[in-house]
């Protein structure tokens, strides 16, 4: 553990974390206390998946674009701007909250303002991290941006637990607009000087560059496509919550965060036997493990009546969720070069992001017909399914890896290699580009 926040030692990677804790610890606030408010007013399942469905679906439809945005223009400004347009939003949703104007059909366009907001966020925010700390730190830092991530996921849901049932929601949003101040303050506050970043051809052709690049580099499109089966089938869990929450536990608000911060404790942990780790080889064994066990987790889960066992079952599927996306959103990044971070990151964007607002909404439909326990065992079930079939690729796929990691680390993403990458090729997979000669650098 010595080594667990080596990349905190930058100081930009400092201002980014504080900030980002602060605001996410506002956004998970707002997302109990939305989902709430949603069952409150409706009292309907298939209205809960269906506002998932309208804050995420825009990701899936708006990422690739905002991944042409990030790798065509300064990070940390298309950053600045996303933020500052999703606290105007968060703004007018407290506003409409705490004056008891606010009916189901402002909640759905403001999710998807939401959703398309983040469609740009995202991208350029997985590709800035690189950005702050170079790419020897790359696994720490995205590690410690998980821990922190799920630290606010611990501590966002718990508080809102508490202000749901005290003051009512409309302060919770209140709370996570102005929660967006600190990361604005921090963005501002780094000092980066702007890349110029190079690019040739329309946006269109951009975006396709993105897409066939991840299609034919098969270590990062097996690791999407398990990202995007795991998202459509396992994460809807969270839209389920509230059902799980008041109908099988016979609780409240207060216990959904309970909840939900038990699912953080476990990905909490995740994240920091991450940030312990210093080498990106070796991880596509844990991915393939950590797949099969959130499913066995979700299953055991939806057969639990107590809500202590909850509690505790919660744990490991936090835990293993964590270290499936973590450790894919690391593969990915060491195997992509800078000049398509944004671009191949938005695919990663409509895998995570995107699929979960279609699982959302199947999910919703399901378990109004067959029950939410059963929905969630269902979908356990599809992601052990998933893990078995990525585990018997997994020798094949970890050579080509390893061969692809090991070029662009010995040349510190060389635009010269990074060209290379690019150009198109009639194979189905990226050609392998052996470590012993590498191309000369151009900085």
């Amino acid at each position: 553990m010595a080594n667990a926040f080596r990349a905190l030692k930058h100081r930009n990677f400092q201002l980014f974390f504080a900030g980002q804790f602060i605001s996410l610890t506002g956004t998970w606030m707002q997302s109990v206390a939305q989902s709430w408010l949603v069952y409150r007013l409706t009292g309907s399942v298939v209205l809960l998946g269906l506002i998932g469905f309208a804050s995420q679906i825009p990701v899936f439809l708006m990422a690739p674009l905002g991944g042409v945005v990030a790798d065509r223009n300064d990070r940390r400004r298309v950053l600045v701007i996303t933020q500052t347009l999703s606290m105007l939003v968060a703004f007018v949703l407290a506003g409409l909250t705490i004056t008891d104007l606010v009916q189901v059909w402002h909640l759905f366009v403001i999710a998807v303002a939401f959703g398309v907001i983040n469609g740009f966020d995202i991208p350029a925010r997985q590709a800035f991290v690189p950005d702050m700390v170079g790419r020897e730190n790359l696994i720490n830092a995205i590690a410690l941006n998980s821990s922190m991530f799920n630290g606010a996921r611990i501590v966002g849901p718990a508080i809102a637990g508490v202000l749901v049932s005290l003051i009512g929601e409309g302060w919770c949003f209140f709370v996570n607009a102005v929660s967006f101040i600190a990361v604005i303050v921090g963005l501002l506050l780094m000092n980066i000087t702007p890349l110029v970043r190079r690019h040739t051809g329309s946006t269109l052709e951009n975006l396709v560059e993105g897409f066939y690049f991840t299609a034919r580099t098969a270590p990062i499109r097996a690791l999407l496509l398990l990202l995007g089966v795991i998202s459509l089938m396992g994460m809807p869990y969270v839209v389920l919550m509230p059902i799980f929450a008041e109908q099988i536990l016979g609780g409240d608000s207060a216990t959904l965060g309970y909840l939900m911060g038990a699912t953080g404790v476990g990905a909490m942990i995740a994240a920091l036997v991450l940030a312990a780790r210093d080498q990106v080889f070796g991880l596509g064994r844990w991915i393939a493990a950590a797949a099969a066990a959130f499913g066995v987790s979700l299953i055991l889960f939806s057969m639990s009546e107590n809500f202590w066992l909850s509690m505790f079952l919660l744990i490991p599927v936090g835990f293993s969720m964590m270290i499936q996306m973590a450790a894919s959103n690391t593969l990915v990044q060491a195997s992509v070069p800078d000049s398509l971070r944004g671009r191949v990151m938005s695919v990663y964007s409509m895998m995570f992001m995107g699929m979960a607002p279609v699982g959302a909404l199947l999910s919703g439909m399901v378990a109004g017909w067959i029950g939410a326990p059963a929905t969630l065992a269902w979908g356990g079930g599809v992601c052990i399914l998933a893990s078995l079939v990525f585990a018997m690729r997994l020798p094949r796929l970890r050579e080509e890896g390893r061969q692809l990691i090991i070029a662009l680390q010995m040349t510190g993403g060389d635009p010269a290699v990074e060209a290379s990458c690019q150009q198109p090729t009639l194979t189905a997979d990226p050609p392998i580009v052996e470590p012993a000669e590498p191309a000369p650098t151009a900085r």
